[in-house]
């Protein structure tokens, strides 16, 4: 539930609710196979061609794969105040974001905020809107940022890791 009007190091906070610091998707014993099969094959290529570096890179891709996992991804914090984003301990100002726009898909199960950056080195920024109506949220953010209405649809980064559930 979004928190409203406090005031913090950041400015006034106009909005605030938890998001999950990363997807978790559930995947099935059929996902698992597929993986193993692929990850063994993409292995015995590295050893044939010996490119000892991809193997490595293929193991490694396989462990952190193993142990994110195994845990829940920790609520963080999210909050719109008047001088910038606050997601977790990070503080974003205005002047950073390029510019947002907000994906409303229900049949897709899509409802997510997107902010873009003026730095290219900078990654979009997704936040989930969960059970919250996006009409407040796109009012308070277009007092102090631009709305890009031709984003329409998930980016396809975004669509790719759901289905594939990675």
């Amino acid at each position: 539930m979004a928190e409203l009007a406090k005031t913090n190091d950041y400015g006034k906070k106009i909005m605030s609710w938890q998001v999950p610091e990363y997807d978790k998707h559930e995947r099935g014993q059929g996902w698992y196979i597929v993986s193993v099969i692929f990850g063994l094959f993409f292995l015995i290529y590295a050893f044939l061609s010996s490119n000892f570096l991809f193997a490595a890179i293929i193991i490694i891709g396989a462990l952190v794969i193993i142990m994110h996992d195994g845990r829940e991804p920790m609520k963080v914090e999210f909050g719109i105040t008047d001088e910038g984003l606050i997601v977790g301990k990070r503080f974003y100002d205005y002047d950073e974001i390029k510019d947002f726009s907000i994906v409303y898909k229900p049949h897709q199960a899509v409802k997510n905020l997107y902010f873009e950056f003026k730095s290219v080195l900078k990654p979009r920024l997704s936040i989930p809107l969960n059970n919250l109506n996006p009409l407040p949220i796109r009012e308070n953010l277009l007092k102090y940022l631009p709305e890009d209405l031709e984003r329409t649809d998930q980016p396809v980064s975004e669509a790719l890791a759901k289905m594939f559930k990675l």
